[in-house]
C-alpha cells in the first residue's frame, strides 16, 4: 500500500472536516462575535493578557500543544499494535473529539475573563470540582514536564549538532520579539530574516557540535524552564513558538513533499493483535499512548491558561484550536507513515539499509532518533543530504519538547497560585511556585526513563481531556444548550482512562515496586471518579441559563 496515497487522502480528510465539522460546531456551540471584547482587550497587561495577531498567537499555540506528543506517541502505538489502529484514531479522533474538545475549552475560557478549566469546574460544576481538577491539572503538567526534560536532555547528550540551533533559537526569538513588539519592525520582514539565520544556525550546529552529559542538559532544561516562564510572553513564549511553528510547518511540508516523492510501500503490519508483544490490551492502551495526537487534556490548560488570554477577536478562535488540532492530527499521521513505510519493521532488502529498522533503532536510540532518522531517509529522495535531514527531523522534535517545557512550567504555576496560594502567601511567589513542580518533576525522573513515564503522562493527559470535557459539558447545560457533541467523547475517554491507570497500576507499577508512580495512578483513579459524581450531579440539577460576564452562548 502506498504511503503517499494514504498521506494524500488524510489531508484532504482534515480539511474537509475543518470546515464541515469545525463550522458546525462553531455555529451550533459557539456562536462567536467579535464585536465582544476579548479577555486581551479588556484585561490587557503586557505580561499574560496580551492581543495577538492570529499567525502570532497560533505559532504559540500550536507549538504548545505540539510538543513531543504527536510524534512519540504514534511512533509507540505504531510498535505496540501496527500502522491501521494508530492511524484511525489518529483520523477519527482528532476531528470528532479532540478537536471539539479544544475549541470549546478555548471559548469557554475566552467567554468568562480568560479563566482556566479549573476555575470554571468551580462556576459551572462544584467548588469540589475544582480542587479536583487542580490537583489533577497539577499532576498531569508535572508528568509532562518529567517526560519532555527526559527527552530533552537525551537528544542532546546524543546528537550534539543540535545544540547550537536549539539554543540559538531562544535567543534569536528574543531578538524577534524586541524587533516587533518594541521597535515596530514588520513582521513578516522580521520571519524572513528570522528563517534565514535559523538555517544558518543548523548549518552551524553540525560544524561545532557542543558534548555534554545527560545529567548536564536534564538539569538545564529545568533551569530553562524556571527562567522562561516567568518572563513576560512577548519577550521569548510568543516569538520562540511563533517561530518554531515554522521548523514543525516546514517539518510537515517536507515529509509530506518526500513522501510523494520517494512513494515507499507500506512494509510495516497494518494491525499485530488485539494484545501487544508486551500482553497490553488495544484497549485501553492505544488510546492512551497516542495523545496529542488525537485528544490531549494539556490542549485544554494551553487554550484556557495562554490561548485565551491572547485572543484577538472570537472569529480566531476555531483557526487557533479546531484547526491547531487537525494541524497536530495531520504530524502524527505523517508520522505513523514515516515509521511504516521509509522504516523497515524487521528484514531491509539489502545490508546497506541495515541502520533503518524500526525495532532497532527504538530499542537502542529511542524515538527523538528514531523520527530524525527516518525524516532525514525521507528528505533524501528530494536532495537534502542525509546527514541534515536528521539533524533537521531531530531539531523540529526537540524544538518543540522546550515550547511544551517552559509553557507546562508557567502554566503549574498558574495552578499553583490559583488554588494552594489562596492559603499559602508563599505559593503566590511565581518562582516559589513554579520551582514547586520542576522539583518534583526532576525526581520523577530519577529512575524512570521515558518509556516508564510515558504511559504514565498518558493516562493522566487522557483523564484531563475527559473531565476538561465534562466541565464544558457542564457549561452547555446551564445554557439549555445540546450537550451531546461533547459528552458522550467525555464518558468514552473516562472509561479508557480509568482502565488504563487500573491496568498500570495492577501489571506494571505494583511488579515492579514503582511505588511513586502507583501512587499517583490511585490518587488519579479516585479523583476521576469523584470528579465525575461531581458532573453526575450537576446534571440532576435543573438547567438554569446563567449569564457570565462574558457568556459563551447568547440567550436566545
Amino acid at each position: 500500500m502506498n504511503a503517499a496515497l494514504i498521506g494524500l487522502a488524510g489531508a484532504l480528510w482534515f480539511i474537509i472536516m475543518y470546515r464541515w465539522y469545525g463550522g458546525f460546531i462553531e455555529r451550533k456551540l459557539v456562536q462567536p462575535d467579535n464585536a465582544r471584547p476579548t479577555p486581551s482587550q479588556s484585561m490587557g497587561d503586557n505580561m499574560d493578557y496580551v492581543s495577538s495577531h492570529p499567525a502570532l498567537l497560533f505559532g504559540h499555540h500550536f507549538s504548545s500543544i505540539a510538543g513531543a506528543g504527536p510524534i512519540v506517541g504514534p511512533i509507540l502505538a505504531y510498535s505496540f499494535f501496527g500502522w491501521l489502529p494508530a492511524l484511525l484514531w489518529i483520523l477519527l479522533g482528532s476531528v470528532f473529539i479532540g478537536a471539539v474538545h479544544d475549541y470549546m475549552s478555548l471559548m469557554a475560557s475566552v467567554r468568562n475573563r480568560g479563566a482556566s478549566v479549573a476555575d470554571l469546574s468551580q462556576q459551572h460544576v462544584s467548588n469540589t470540582a475544582r480542587w479536583i481538577f487542580s490537583i489533577f491539572l497539577w499532576l498531569a503538567l508535572v508528568l509532562v514536564i518529567s517526560v519532555f526534560a527526559f527527552l530533552t536532555a537525551q537528544t542532546m547528550a546524543e546528537k550534539p549538532e543540535i545544540v547550537i540551533p536549539t539554543i540559538g533559537l531562544m535567543l534569536l526569538a528574543i531578538a524577534f520579539g524586541i524587533l516587533v513588539y518594541r521597535k515596530g519592525v514588520n513582521i513578516w520582514v522580521g520571519t524572513t530574516i528570522a528563517l534565514a539565520i535559523m538555517f544558518g544556525l543548523i548549518l552551524l550546529g553540525d560544524m561545532v557540535p557542543i558534548y555534554a552529559s545527560f545529567d548536564f542538559w536534564l538539569i538545564s532544561a529545568l533551569l530553562y524552564s524556571l527562567v522562561a516562564s516567568t518572563i513576560p510572553v512577548w519577550v521569548l513564549l510568543q516569538p520562540r513558538d511563533y517561530l518554531s511553528m515554522y521548523i514543525l510547518i516546514a517539518g510537515i511540508g517536507l515529509a509530506f513533499v518526500s513522501l510523494l516523492v520517494m512513494q515507499p510501500e507500506i512494509n510495516g503490519p497494518a494491525f499485530t493483535g488485539f494484545a501487544s508483544a508486551q500482553g497490553m490490551p488495544l484497549w485501553p492502551i492505544l488510546f492512551i499512548t497516542v495523545a496529542c495526537g488525537a485528544i490531549s487534556g494539556f490542549h485544554s490548560i494551553v487554550a484556557s491558561g495562554t490561548s485565551a488570554k491572547q485572543l484577538r477577536r472570537e472569529m480566531d478562535g476555531r483557526l487557533i484550536a479546531y484547526g491547531g488540532m487537525l494541524t497536530e492530527g495531520a504530524l502524527a499521521m505523517i508520522v505513523v507513515l514515516l515509521m511504516s513505510s521509509v522504516l523497515f519493521w524487521n528484514d531491509v532488502p539489502v545490508d546497506e539499509l541495515s541502520g533503518y529498522v524500526f525495532g532497532t533503532l527504538l530499542a537502542n536510540k529511542g524515538a527523538n532518533i528514531t523520527f530524525g532518522t527516518a525524516m532525514g531517509r525521507a528528505m533524501e529522495s528530494i536532495g537534502i543530504p542525509l546527514a541534515y535531514g536528521i539533524a533537521f527531523g531531530i531539531l523540529m522534535l526537540n524544538t518543540f519538547i522546550l515550547t511544551t517545557l517552559d509553557t507546562c512550567a508557567r502554566l503549574t504555576r498558574y495552578v499553583m497560585t490559583e488554588s494552594l496560594g489562596q492559603k499559602i502567601p508563599a505559593m503566590r511567589n511565581k518562582y516559589l511556585a513554579t520551582l514547586a513542580g520542576l522539583v518534583v518533576a526532576y525526581i520523577l525522573t530519577l529512575g524512570n526513563g521515558w518509556r516508564v513515564l510515558w504511559p504514565a503522562f498518558g493516562a493522566a493527559n487522557q483523564l484531563i481531556g475527559a473531565l476538561s470535557l465534562m466541565v464544558v459539558s457542564s457549561y452547555l447545560f446551564g445554557f439549555k444548550k445540546a450537550t451531546t457533541y461533547t459528552l458522550i467523547p467525555a464518558i468514552f475517554m473516562l472509561a479508557t482512562t480509568e482502565a488504563a491507570l487500573f491496568y498500570q497500576l495492577v501489571w506494571q507499577y505494583i511488579p515492579t515496586a514503582n511505588y511513586a508512580l502507583a501512587i499517583i495512578a490511585v490518587l488519579l483513579m479516585v479523583l476521576g471518579f469523584v470528579m465525575s459524581v461531581e458532573v453526575y450531579k450537576r446534571f440532576q440539577r435543573k438547567p438554569e441559563v446563567h449569564i457570565p460576564e462574558q457568556p459563551l452562548i447568547a440567550k436566545e
